[in-house]
Order: structure tokens, then C-alpha cells, then sequence
């Protein structure tokens, strides 16, 4: 995330990213490709820990992975109808 005070995503997006996986669990879980749909965009704020800004999104098999916001690219925004902002 950039200095600016509001997420690059918003809830509802069709986003592409790398999973994120902590520290802790790298020996038995590696991080994977993915696409889907934000459902939660998490902590990071800019100037103080931006760089480890997090988001969820639930893929085709209704699981969810975690990314930072940084590995993720847009696809398609959500309308603005249907999303919360």
C-alpha cells in the first residue's frame, strides 16, 4: 500500500495473488497462485507497517487464502452496488 489512507481493493474485487504463509508454517505449506473475491482487507497502514498490509479472498472452492496486499493484482472491480466499500 502507498501512503494514501484507503485500500487499493475494496470487498467484492476479482483479484489474482500469491497466498501468504507465515514463517512458522513454510516447512510443511508453501505459498500458491490464486484468484477470487476480497472478502476482508485487513491491517497496514501507511507509514507504519503498509508493507504487511493483508487481504482474503475465497476462490472457486469456497476456501479463502491470505495474501498481502502488495502480491495481489486487480482483475475486476466489484460493482458498486453489490460491494461494501
Amino acid at each position: 500500500m502507498s501512503r494514501r489512507d484507503v485500500a487499493p481493493f475494496r470487498v467484492g474485487d476479482r483479484v489474482r495473488g500469491i497466498s501468504y504463509v507465515p514463517a512458522e508454517r513454510r516447512e510443511r505449506e508453501a505459498s500458491e497462485e490464486f484468484q477470487g473475491t476480497v472478502v476482508q482487507i485487513g491491517s497496514g497502514y501507511a507509514g507504519v507497517d503498509a508493507d504487511r498490509a493483508f487481504l482474503w479472498a475465497r476462490v472457486d472452492d469456497h476456501t479463502e487464502r491470505q495474501a498481502l496486499v502488495r502480491d495481489t493484482e486487480l482483475l475486476d472491480p466489484a460493482e458498486a452496488g453489490r460491494a461494501d466499500r
